[in-house]
């Protein structure tokens, strides 16, 4: 069964994104094997300099490097990365699935991503230009796994 890490940066503080979590990670686990990995975030002073920018940056990304499992395919979300409709989305799943057993998604904390972490990286996704909580993007990305399991296996999903 194919294993699917989510490595995210700081705890869901909200009752209703728990509850989304909750509800979609169960809907998953007829498809895959999920494991949701919150990492703490750093604490960002309200002004901020560069280098505490990049000592912020650096840290957080250590730390999702540290967790990402040895073999796995890595798809990090960033602004700069591809955006694909779900049945596009759908089909590279089924492309990254039939030669690797185990996918790892990475969420960055609110500053982002460092360089060598996305470097890293298989593959860069983004999900839209527009800018989201951090939070709410694990909600968007669960959802978007449901759905291409959905889609892969043809069953209807309209919510």
């Amino acid at each position: 069964m194919l294993h699917i890490d989510i490595i995210c940066v700081g705890k869901l503080k909200e009752d209703y994104l728990k509850n989304a979590i909750l509800e979609y990670s169960k809907r998953l686990s007829k498809y895959c094997i999920l494991n949701i990995v919150e990492l703490p975030d750093e604490k960002v002073p309200s002004i901020l300099s560069d280098v505490e920018k990049e000592k912020i940056i650096e840290k957080e990304s250590n730390n999702i490097l540290s967790h990402i499992k040895e073999n796995s395919y890595v798809i990090a979300l960033d602004l700069h990365g591809k955006q694909y409709s779900s049945e596009e989305f759908s089909e590279k799943m089924r492309q990254y699935t039939f030669s690797n057993s185990h996918i790892t998604f990475l969420i960055g904390g609110t500053l982002g991503m460092s360089k060598n972490l996305l470097n890293h990286a298989n593959e860069l996704l983004c999900f839209s230009k527009m800018t989201f909580p951090h939070q709410l993007i694990r909600v968007f990305l669960l959802e978007q796994l449901f759905r291409n399991f959905k889609i892969q296996n043809n069953e209807t999903y309209h919510h």
